[in-house]
């Protein structure tokens, strides 16, 4: 299958970098960048026929799907234009920077009978494919809290312009690690119902120093609560707590069970390539061979909850 990416920054050339020459079965052969130039050489490293349009991509009979690495605002409009043209299509997150525009997206997708993919690669995390299989035995009982923590330095380390911009990062680091929490605490306990949020701030873009937190009630009855951080090493923690036990997936490959009447057990995996895993899933959701793993709803719910926070903030943490 060839694939063709839109967007050749610092995270379009880690998608291009994990895929390439490891799997048989697709390459990247085609990508579009506003600033041809500055990745001239990467391209030739990796057989990469640049342009400067998507719509070079959307006309190209040999492009099998098209991946999305670009700013956030753009995301809807050309999964759209990707949904029209027939070509399946994968987005980084966020999907959306609202519910109103996620319902767009999907339903283009829909109409058009195409796969759309979504950029969660944490699931993929060793911890958190065991935490999933933990959660479906119910061995944990009824849940009834989850907590979320992801926070790095990737702000810093990768600063884009567009990046500073309230329009493409509203409410601190959400739309970087705090999304990918959001979604973790989603996938288990449903769509959000009420959200309580606040950012602070102690220095501005482009060297940020600010904190967001939040508390949820979900509309399975399920309370919550994450944080996400943009200047401090990297880390990570989504912890399920049930009527009979926890299990708690740390780091990328380390998880802790415990129940009732038992000492708690930690396991560690070994390190997995999460950008490969994704997108060999979306390539074998495109083949029809299964489902993507994040469904629909969950893209839904996720965009809902993240406008909430939004919102919440901008309205100075009124309950949303």
């Amino acid at each position: 299958m060839k694939l063709g990416i839109v967007g050749l920054g610092w995270w379009g050339q880690k998608l291009v970098h994990s895929i390439n020459s490891k799997n048989k079965d697709f390459v990247f052969t085609h990508a579009v960048t506003k600033e041809p130039e500055e990745v001239e050489q990467y391209a030739k490293e990796h057989h990469l026929r640049i342009s400067t349009d998507l719509q070079s991509l959307l006309e190209d009979a040999y492009i099998d799907a098209i991946i999305l690495a670009t700013p956030h605002s753009l995301h809807v409009e050309q999964i759209i234009s990707c949904a029209k043209a027939g070509k399946p299509v994968f987005c980084e997150k966020p999907l959306a920077m609202n519910l109103d525009d996620a319902h767009r997206a999907i339903n283009a997708c829909v109409d058009a009978g195409v796969v759309l993919g979504l950029g969660t690669n944490k699931r993929f995390w060793p911890c958190m494919r065991e935490l999933k299989e933990i959660f479906d035995t119910g061995v944990l009982g009824n849940l009834l809290h989850v907590e979320g923590h992801y926070s790095n330095e990737n702000t810093r380390r990768h600063f884009s312009n567009w990046r500073i911009l309230p329009s493409e990062a509203p409410a601190g680091g959400m739309t970087g690690a705090g999304l990918h929490v959001l979604d973790a605490l989603v996938s288990f306990a449903g769509p959000v119902k009420n959200v309580h949020a606040q950012v602070l701030i102690t220095s501005p873009q482009p060297n940020p120093l600010d904190t967001v937190t939040a508390m949820f009630e979900f509309e399975s009855g399920v309370s919550g609560t994450m944080a996400t951080i943009r200047s401090t090493p990297f880390y990570w923690r989504i912890h399920l707590f049930g009527d009979q036990g926890s299990a708690e997936a740390i780091s990328e490959n380390e998880i802790v069970l415990r129940l009732k009447g038992q000492s708690p057990v930690r396991t560690v995996f070994e390190g997995v390539d999460t950008l490969l895993l994704e997108i060999e899933e979306f390539v074998n959701a495109v083949k029809g061979y299964k489902t993507f793993h994040v469904r629909y709803s969950e893209m839904i719910a996720t965009v809902d909850a993240f406008e909430r926070i939004v919102k919440c903030v901008e309205k100075k943490n009124v309950l949303l």
